[in-house]
């Protein structure tokens, strides 16, 4: 695939931007990558690893001149980066961004935008527990879906440019309006990551089992509910305060279900005890189907040493 940025920049260097850094590094698809992070510590690192071609000091510095930038920060700092950047982006530039929400990223940055710059937000449905800009990785998209939420009137062309984009760093790519976005990532991925954190501070706070046995017992479970609690915390307290209906919403409809089956097991209820899990089974099989997950034993993480 041709070059299709000649300078991309990115804001915040953690395991998004490393990734998508080495993604485009793989595929040939910008002759210069630009990054910032506010850290200090982990500009060096980037450095350190060679990351990005450039690092600069300052956000603004970074988007000097690039034709796309995108903005890997947490959602609750979108707008106050969107603030310094603003004035130096280039005329026709393209600004996106990777954040789980969309409708809060798009209240908060669209104020600081030039009207010649093209804003198509974004949010690569890929990541693991780990943060950082050691964490990132090439394949990390490979497969995996990039949701393009654009405004209604944003230019076409700009739209298309980015698609590919994610298509050539390895995603499938689709298009979704805002409020419509975080119902979804609230179903797919907020409600659960709540419910794992929730779950592991139940075992943390229930003193009759002691964190040896926690730890030592973990089945499959559990051990993953902890891998999904990880996750990077202050990435996630912003999730959750920028989505609040939808999340509010999901975990309504979560407490209804937990009631009844709470009343399932209570009653002693077999058939719909048996019912509930052959329907969620199924999903999981439309999952694998779908390609987004592997029907390997173990979760495909193969033998443990």
């Amino acid at each position: 695939m041709s070059v299709l940025y000649d300078r991309v920049a990115l804001i915040g260097l953690g395991l998004i931007a490393g990734s998508m850094a080495l993604a485009m590094k793989r595929a040939g698809l910008a002759r210069e990558v630009v990054g910032h992070a506010r850290s200090a510590e982990t500009r060096q690192v980037a450095r350190d690893i060679g990351l990005c071609d450039r690092i600069t000091e300052s956000a603004a510095e970074a988007v000097e001149g690039a034709d796309l930038v995108v903005l890997c920060v947490p959602v609750g700092a979108m707008a106050a980066v969107a603030a310094e950047i603003g004035p130096a982006l280039k005329p026709g530039a393209t600004l996106s961004d990777v954040g789980s929400v969309k409708r809060a990223v798009i209240d908060a940055v669209t104020p600081h935008i030039p009207q010649d710059v093209h804003f198509v937000p974004a949010h690569p449905l890929a990541g693991t527990e780990h943060s950082g800009p050691r964490s990132g990785f090439p394949e990390l998209f490979d497969g995996r879906w990039c949701l393009i939420v654009p405004a209604e009137g944003t230019d076409e062309a700009a739209v298309a440019r980015l698609e590919t984009l994610w298509q050539g760093i390895g995603a499938l790519t689709d298009r979704m309006e805002a409020d419509h976005h975080d119902l979804v990532l609230a179903v797919t991925s907020h409600a659960p990551h709540l419910i794992a954190y929730t779950m592991v501070g139940v075992a943390d706070d229930l003193r009759r089992v002691t964190d040896s046995e926690v730890i030592k017992y973990s089945a499959a479970g559990f051990r993953d509910f902890t891998r999904i609690a990880a996750s990077d915390p202050t990435m996630w307290r912003d999730v959750f305060l920028n989505n609040k209906d939808a999340t509010l919403e999901i975990l309504g409809r979560f407490t209804e279900e937990l009631f009844a089956l709470q009343r399932a097991i209570r009653t002693g209820d077999g058939d719909h005890l048996h019912a509930y899990f052959t329907r969620t089974r199924a999903i999981r099989r439309s999952i694998i189907e779908a390609g987004q997950d592997t029907d390997a034993p173990d979760f495909g993480r193969g033998k443990q040493v």
